[in-house]
């Protein structure tokens, strides 16, 4: 799915709700969406999930290097119609395998069928796998993916929709929100992917001071520094596209150079806490891991105790919401607490409060101007956001 020589098409994974604002990240590396999409309302390039994009393989590097958002970053080989196993097998031998995979390599492989006559999704990777050996002259071992492993497999994703085969192959690796940093976790911990997507989505710019009250294992706060000290999420990670054929060592250390080498930002308060102890030493344990423990304020304290300075800013966080952490204690007037705390405290101030609970939502008694719905660990929430 080349459409001129070197130039891909990608697909930028990413949780659904926060599509636009993976597109602005994309937008600001500079790099372009793929054609007009053809649903009236869209954004070029944007889809349910994700985004793509046209680029070429240095753009796939930075993408998985500096987008926040991103679970995965995808190279779409081809998309055919296709109606039964044999004529996938073919088409599917014709893709250039060999610039992704060695002969012999280990393949794991991800297959959804939707309204298609193909619905056996093992016998559909049984046929792509039989389809590499065609082209490469010898048959790839297929083994379960593993999270965290420095031997995974090279991941092959097929989508079946309509009788149309998608089939592409994950640059990426383990998924994005593996910053590195985080090996401990409070209660109900956030990807780093999703609290990334709420800063970005509350709208807080980087340069004003942020307070996450109910920080837990510090996800939002180190997410918060990352942001706005320019340091890019993949740089202590490694990628399967490092093990690709082909790979420009010169070009990947280009990148890091140029990361290392940004202008040093503005000092920011940020300012995290909880009323958990624990948590709080993991966050701080979690915040050196990410070289930003020293940006980032840590107390031990009640949503009612906090101090915030005197020039506003933004309150980001994630308070409890009854599903997994508290389900049998009532959480009511917590949230009143937290909302007349704000009022007292924070005037004119900008939030945005994740919940799975719009009662618990409304007994803060704040206005909310923007509601997201998000998914978090497989739980419907909602990110509201507002003025106090």
């Amino acid at each position: 799915m080349e459409t001129s020589p070197g130039l891909l098409k990608v697909f930028a994974v990413c949780a659904p709700g926060l599509e636009p604002f993976m597109g602005q990240e994309l937008r600001n590396l500079g790099i372009s969406p793929a054609a007009a999409a053809s649903t009236a309302g869209e954004h070029a390039g944007e889809e349910e999930g994700g985004f793509e994009f046209s680029g070429y393989r240095k753009d796939i590097y930075r993408a998985n290097l500096h987008l926040r958002i991103a679970s995965r970053i995808l190279v779409r080989l081809d998309e055919f119609y296709t109606t039964t196993f044999s004529e996938l097998r073919k088409k599917a031998s014709r893709l250039a395998w060999e610039k992704y995979i060695k002969a012999g390599q280990p393949v794991s492989f991800h297959v959804t069928c939707r309204k298609s006559k193909l619905y056996h999704s093992d016998a559909v990777a049984e046929r792509v796998q039989g389809a590499i050996q065609d082209h490469m002259g010898k048959l790839p071992a297929a083994s379960k993916l593993k999270e965290g492993s420095d031997n995974s497999p090279q991941l092959i994703i097929v989508r079946l929709v309509n009788d149309r085969c998608t089939i592409s192959v994950d640059s990426s690796g383990d998924l994005l929100h593996r910053r590195g940093y985080r090996l401990e976790t409070a209660k109900a911990p956030l990807r780093e992917t999703l609290a990334a997507g709420l800063l970005l989505a509350s709208g807080w710019d980087g340069t004003a001071p942020l307070i996450d009250p109910f920080c837990g294992s510090g996800t939002i706060p180190i997410e918060a520094a990352l942001m706005a000290n320019h340091i890019p999420p993949g740089l202590q990670r490694k990628f399967s596209f490092m093990d690709w054929p082909g790979f420009s060592m010169t070009e990947w250390q280009k990148l890091l150079d140029s990361a290392n080498s940004g202008e040093q930002a503005d000092p920011v308060q940020i300012m995290a806490s909880d009323r958990d102890a624990g948590a709080i030493q993991i966050a701080q344990s979690n915040a050196e891991r990410a070289g930003v423990a020293q940006l980032i304020q840590f107390s031990c304290r009640a949503v009612s105790a906090i101090e915030p300075p005197a020039l506003p800013g933004w309150i980001v966080t994630n308070p409890p919401y009854g599903v997994r952490v508290s389900a049998d204690h009532d959480l009511r007037n917590l949230y009143a607490q937290m909302g007349k705390v704000f009022r007292l405290k924070c005037p004119g101030w900008n939030f945005g409060l994740l919940s799975s609970d719009l009662k618990l939502l409304g007994n803060t008694g704040l206005e909310y101007t923007n509601m997201l719905n998000l998914v978090n660990g497989g739980i419907e929430v909602k990110f509201a956001t507002g003025k106090v």
